[in-house]
């Protein structure tokens, strides 16, 4: 059984009377433990099929069933909870609170929840050690680095226990050694906890980390090829 199965997604923006085709009736599986890199130049549809796949947009037609769930067909509640529980996701841009600390900022998603402030705390620590901050814990985002930061944000995509972690260009803004030590991380997390990790960059060196490459043009899905060890 698929974790992950697109079948025949498309999406449709209306700009006005314009209609302008963002996915054009993708189809695909992931297994559990993937790890995938997809591909494609601005406006090609990634982002776009991301979103999808994050919960945070419907398709126009077409199914996305997520564990074997028809995820078209859940409540705005039901879809907020797999946000929450089954979903981490890394942005370019971190997203961290600036007034907040990297314990704190790690913590946020299990407000939601209703986990008692100790547990948090408790489970906040466990996250920020295991992407390699232990002893940042009260920093401030202006007191990290770069790649510190995008390292509290992976933390907080995990802290939940999600079993998928969705990266929208999550090297962007990182220069290249940082970029090489965020890759390593994900491959890290992928390999010994096997989340699976799906990851939207336009770098070819960034999709090599990845085990599978899926390449978007125009909406479309020109290529999906593994990546074979050297």
């Amino acid at each position: 059984m698929a974790l992950i199965e697109a079948r025949e997604i498309t999406k449709i923006y209306m700009f006005g009377d314009i209609a302008v085709d963002a996915l054009c009736t993708i189809s695909l599986s992931i297994e559990k433990g993937e790890f995938i890199a997809i591909m494609g130049p601005s406006g090609s549809g990634k982002s776009t099929f991301l979103n999808i796949l994050g919960c945070l947009d419907k398709p126009t037609t077409g199914r996305y069933l997520l564990e074997s769930v028809d995820v078209g067909k859940l409540s705005r509640d039901e879809l907020a909870g797999i946000r929450n529980k089954k979903i981490g996701f890394v942005f370019q841009g971190f997203n961290l609170l600036p007034r907040t600390s990297a314990l704190e900022n790690i913590e946020l998603p299990m407000l939601y929840n209703g986990v008692s402030a100790e547990e948090r705390r408790q489970k906040a620590t466990v996250a920020l050690k295991a992407v390699g901050l232990e002893g940042r814990q009260n920093n401030y985002p202006t007191q990290l680095s770069g790649g510190e930061q995008q390292r509290v944000a992976i933390a907080r995509a995990l802290v939940n226990g999600a079993p998928i972690i969705l990266a929208d260009e999550p090297t962007g803004n990182l220069d290249t050694k940082t970029s090489t030590e965020i890759m390593r991380l994900l491959i890290k997390l992928n390999t010994e906890s096997n989340i699976t990790v799906i990851l939207v960059t336009h770098e070819t060196d960034i999709a090599a980390y990845s085990r599978r490459v899926i390449k978007f043009l125009d909406g479309c899905i020109i290529s999906d090829e593994p990546i074979k060890d050297s």
